[in-house]
């Protein structure tokens, strides 16, 4: 029996809750009154506890105590189902696209500097169709991580679409068409999935969380202005020795509609990286972090392709035979903008890792026990002498009682294990916060 616990979680294997002056972490089928690991009653001791708890546990299978967790195939509703198959029709429309012409004639297939990108974006919608499919919280991790690339990416396609608008519809071929389709597809499904299953909504972030949030935004932020300037540099050199350099990409160097795709995928960045920041849970703020950050480094993979590659003169106006001729050669680079950019994007996904594998209290704490009459125990804390104390539990043999609490919760990997000795009492199974189980299932 347990004295004056109060369970609060439950998994396939474990439990979690709270004891007269800890947290602790039991066995489901074990009777014994003490827990196998044990965290000092503190809110860091929840979050380390909590931490620990999902890190033993299967995904999905954490429930509050008296509801059991939904299975995965539980969310193959018709709304999942119809997400999935959109998503999936996009993927394979938006491959079909690849091979036909997309501008100018060129098909994106043999554009080394295009098609890469078309790819990574195709390859995120697929990967957010699986994790759908999956079902419970990774279903939801999908439905995020396919609306940022989403988001995203409407300002980049819309670019595509603008060159056609100024260029007359001669300069677009199948291929923008079937590429323009399958962004709308792959959107659509990305939407449902979001709206059958919520996965949470913007929060005030907490003390400790405020500085590396407010750090994340200043990276969008950054990252969508330094998109803006010329990122190409060329260099034409001449035989006698003569050098003239140009730069090309400048974001506001084109036509109108063209400008407006590329402000689109700025405002855009900066708008999902902030809602990311501040969504709670924030593991799903994270998915749509991870969303918005995969296109915008497929951009700067995009521009190492393409200075990589041989420059044709016919850049400058000069044909080749021209170029040949006069003894012309051509060398290109990257700007000082295109190397700060890809600080920022490194920066964002810094944030995402410290998103995904920081501890993060995502649940409130359990409710304290009742002491007979009513009264709540004495929570732990420093005593009068301002000096720490352990719970009253008795040690196993050989093993010596921390003096610190902080001895007791040590990194949040797990705390001291308490031997025999619990007085022999009652089990209290207290109240749970029933709202908060949807956000682990």
């Amino acid at each position: 029996m347990r004295e004056n616990v109060t369970i609060s979680y439950r998994g396939k294997v474990y439990e979690i809750g709270r004891g007269e002056h800890f947290y602790g972490i039991w066995a489901v089928s074990s009777p014994q009154p003490n827990p196998a690991e044990w965290w000092p009653d503190t809110p860091e001791g929840w979050s380390g506890a909590w931490a620990r708890f999902t890190s033993l546990e299967a995904p999905g299978s954490i429930a509050p105590v008296g509801h059991s967790p939904a299975p995965a195939a539980a969310d193959r509703t018709p709304g999942i189902i119809a997400s999935v198959a959109l998503l999936v029709i996009g993927v394979v429309v938006g491959i079909a696209g690849l091979f036909p012409a997309y501008l100018n004639g060129a098909s994106l297939a043999s554009q080394g500097d295009e098609v890469v990108p078309h790819l990574i974006y195709l390859a995120a919608w697929a990967a957010s169709a699986v994790l759908i499919l999956l079902g419970g919280a990774r279903a939801r991790v999908g439905a995020m991580l396919g609306l940022g690339v989403s988001i995203v990416t409407f300002g980049l396609f819309f670019a595509d679409a603008g060159q056609a608008m100024s260029g007359g519809t001669q300069v677009a071929g199948g291929g923008l068409w079937l590429g323009l389709v399958s962004w709308l597809l792959c959107a659509a499904g990305a939407v449902v999935a979001f709206r059958v299953r919520p996965p949470g909504q913007p929060g005030k972030p907490r003390g400790d969380e405020v500085g590396p949030v407010v750090m994340l935004m200043l990276a969008g932020l950054g990252a969508a202005i330094a998109f803006a300037p010329s990122w190409d540099s060329y260099t034409l050199h001449t035989a006698a020795g003569a050098t003239q350099s140009f730069t090309e990409g400048n974001a506001f160097a084109n036509p109108w509609p063209v400008i407006f795709g590329d402000v689109a995928v700025m405002v855009l960045l900066a708008a999902a990286v902030a809602t990311a920041a501040l969504w709670r849970p924030i593991r799903f703020g994270a998915a749509l972090l991870a969303g918005a950050i995969i296109p915008m480094a497929a951009q700067a993979i995009s521009a190492f392709i393409q200075v990589s590659g041989t420059t044709s003169p016919s850049m400058f106006g000069i044909s080749p035979a021209e170029a040949a001729a006069a003894g012309l050669t051509i060398g290109s680079g990257l700007t000082a903008a295109f190397w700060i950019y890809c600080a920022f994007v490194v920066a964002m996904i810094a944030s995402c890792a410290w998103m995904v594998m920081t501890p993060h209290s995502a649940v409130p704490e359990p409710p304290r026990p009742q002491a007979p009459g009513g009264q709540a125990w004495p929570p732990f804390g420093p005593d009068a002498a301002g000096s720490h104390t352990v719970p009253a539990q008795a040690l196993g043999a050989g093993e010596e009682a921390p003096g610190e609490a902080g001895d007791a919760g040590e990194a949040g990997e797990g705390g001291e294990e308490p031997g025999p000795g619990a007085e022999p009492a009652r089990t209290g199974y207290g109240p749970h916060d029933e709202g908060t189980a949807e956000a682990f299932s």
